[in-house]
């Protein structure tokens, strides 16, 4: 048995193979497809190209209406708190014209009262509450606010605010006000402060 081949020596070759094998020459340019796979047509290739050209486009517009969206909130935002800014700042300075505009009415009554120690004459003192008064008065209806006339009118929640009842009579009938404890007042047709009255019932 000296004469067999050792089979499973790794330096064994074979004496003959016969004829050489085929190989098989592939072009790496084309595509393998599996067996039974359909060829896209160039009509389907062109379709395919307009939509992912159209499907960029979409992300493109996406994109750029997303950033005007940010700018207009940021925008928006901004005005927000300019709006704000601007109100209080608008509080604030009408505020402090309404006080300013009081204080030479608070230096006559300043002025009256000193007056007052010195006078023993009463009507000089009367005089003198009433131009004081009358100067307040006219403050008030420079900026809008008035009295409203109560007593005897129709008596109206709007306006009015009860604070007792009295029994009807001849001179003031049934739902009429028949005196008023406190004035109301209206600042620009707007109710600024309820009057306080007595309500015929």
């Amino acid at each position: 048995m000296s004469s067999d081949k050792n089979y499973n020596d790794k330096n064994y070759e074979p004496e003959n193979l016969g004829e050489a094998a085929e190989t098989i020459d592939v072009d790496p340019s084309e595509e393998v497809r599996p067996e039974g796979a359909e060829v896209a047509t160039d009509e389907e290739i062109s379709e395919i190209e307009t939509l992912k050209n159209l499907l960029q486009a979409k992300e493109t517009e996406v994109e750029k209406e997303k950033k005007e969206y940010l700018f207009l909130m940021a925008e928006f935002d901004n005005f927000r708190k300019r709006t704000i800014r601007e109100r209080s700042e608008l509080v604030k300075n009408a505020s402090e014209k309404a006080l300013q505009g009081l204080l030479p009415i608070v230096d006559d009554f300043e002025r009256g009262l000193d007056a007052i120690r010195d006078s023993s004459d009463a009507e000089a003192v009367k005089e003198g509450m009433n131009l004081i008064y009358n100067k307040l008065i006219k403050y008030l209806a420079d900026n809008g606010v008035k009295a409203m006339e109560s007593t005897g009118a129709d008596f109206d929640t709007e306006l009015h605010e009860a604070v007792a009842m009295v029994p009807a009579d001849d001179v003031t009938p049934k739902g009429k006000v028949k005196d008023t404890v406190s004035k109301g007042y209206t600042i620009n047709d707007k109710v600024l402060r309820h009057a306080k009255v007595v309500v015929a019932q």
